[in-house]
């Protein structure tokens, strides 16, 4: 399967890996999260609706957008993608063995994931990211959980820089295509 996602808390470089290798000419999926932040905030909002709400609105996205994809042999690259959003939605509102089977198979990605881990270095707050760096990564180690239940293979990407990180990723998929 050729969709990747790219996961980890908030503020490791998932947005600036996948939008270089959007640039290298690879089809890319942006983040749903703060899309719905930003739009609330623009309304006069606050920044997240309640926790099972939240999770719903990005799941529902993330479905949207992962069905818009062409099935082809071409790598598609998900900053985050709904496998988050279950994640999300099951903290909150558990799903039944049956129900989460069904929405893990209806909606395969690649088994390598790519996990971006904390760094300090880069973490910077902005307008739709207000957490700590102790609370990302506490998401990172929630996520990471997470993908393990699910069953997939987290491959941690080194701390690089961008270009590096790209190159990297593409080396362990092998170039191009499945």
């Amino acid at each position: 399967m050729p969709f990747v996602i790219f996961t980890g808390g908030p503020g490791a470089g998932k947005t600036a890996l996948v939008a270089e290798l959007a640039a290298m000419g690879y089809a890319s999926v942006e983040e749903s999260a703060r899309a719905i932040i930003a739009e609330r905030m623009a309304s006069g909002l606050g920044p997240r609706p309640g926790p099972a709400e939240f999770a719903r609105q990005i799941l529902s996205r993330d479905i949207e957008k992962y069905v818009a994809q062409p099935q082809s042999s071409e790598w598609v690259f998900f900053d985050r993608g709904l496998i988050d959003a279950l994640g999300m939605l099951h903290e909150v509102s558990p799903m039944r063995g049956e129900e989460f089977e069904a929405m893990l198979s209806r909606y395969p990605f690649h088994r390598t994931v790519f996990i971006l881990p904390p760094w300090e270095a880069i973490y910077a707050n902005d307008a739709e990211r207000d957490q700590t760096y102790a609370e990302a990564v506490a998401v990172y180690e929630k996520i990471a959980r997470w993908y393990g239940v699910c069953g997939y293979d987290l491959h941690e990407v080194p701390r690089l820089s961008v270009g590096e990180r790209a190159r990297y990723v593409l080396g362990v998929l092998g170039g191009s295509g499945v």
